[in-house]
């Protein structure tokens, strides 16, 4: 049985980006785990996206799948452009390459100049490349990076629909583990995520699919969370790394063992 893969980053202006990127010059270790590598992006790079994603930063599994937004949040999102019709032209790239360390990380550092500079060469890309229709911010570190780009000669020059949406684990990140904290919080979050969809609809002129706009109740429902296509991950990766099981995790007794490592644990359902 074949299987569908990213191809990678063969092409330009894509290699160069790769090729270029900045390390812990620029980003410091001392709020980046830069350590791990920088993680590029999810999603087209062949010049058929319509949509841009811009996250945050990347989590522990995603550090090892090398793709960004592919755990809970990359699911939720997945489910998200769903609603627009919208299930495999779509480019996604983060705030930061690396992963923050720390809480105060990201608000520190998210208007760094060099930092901003390389990502902005990212989105440049995006809009060169493909015929980009609408752009979707996850929280308010990308809806940072969305207005430091705007404000340069290409952003300023470009008119495109965008809506800055609530970080789609901020109920779970918020409630510190109190489940009627995170449903009250989940209820807001798909509230908020209803007008960005009411916003953003109208200006998906190319789905990938003709759909009517079905929004977000008070909770998710299964077929909101959606499993991360194969496409989109590099060739040969499990497919219980693009599933709703934890499978990465931090670990260790101190904070720099826990730095250090992390933890891979193949769900049950795929061992034999």
């Amino acid at each position: 049985m074949p299987h569908d893969f990213d191809p990678g980053y063969g092409a330009e202006p894509f290699r160069s980006l790769c090729a270029d990127y900045p390390d812990n010059t620029v980003y410091p270790q001392s709020d980046f785990r830069t350590e791990w590598g920088p993680m590029f992006h999810r999603g087209r790079l062949d010049g058929s996206a319509r949509v841009l994603v811009l996250g945050q930063d990347p989590a522990a599994n995603e550090t090892i799948a090398r793709r960004i937004l592919t755990g809970v949040a990359g699911q939720r999102t997945q489910g998200f452009l769903a609603k627009l019709g919208i299930d495999r032209s779509y480019l996604m790239i983060n705030t930061f390459l690396y992963s923050v360390w720390g809480q105060q990380g990201g608000n520190k550092h998210q208007k760094d100049p060099a930092i901003a500079a390389y990502r902005n060469r990212w989105i440049d890309a995006a809009f060169d490349t493909s015929p980009i229709e609408a752009v979707v911010a996850l929280g308010s570190l990308a809806d940072t990076a969305w207005h430091t780009w705007k404000k340069t000669p290409r952003g300023q020059s470009t008119q495109v629909a965008y809506a800055h949406i609530t970080h789609p684990t901020a109920p779970d990140s918020a409630s510190g583990g109190d489940s009627e904290k995170s449903a009250a919080a989940t209820t807001t979050m798909l509230a908020n995520w209803n007008a960005g969809l009411s916003s953003l609809f109208p200006a998906i002129r190319h789905p990938d699919r003709v759909t009517a706009l079905v929004p977000y109740g008070t909770a998710f429902q299964s077929e909101d969370i959606v499993e991360i296509p194969e496409i989109d991950m590099p060739p040969g990766l499990p497919p219980w790394m693009r599933g709703s099981d934890p499978w990465a995790q931090r670990t260790g007794a101190t904070t720099a063992l826990k730095r250090a490592t992390i933890t891979v644990t193949v769900p049950v359902g795929f061992l034999p």
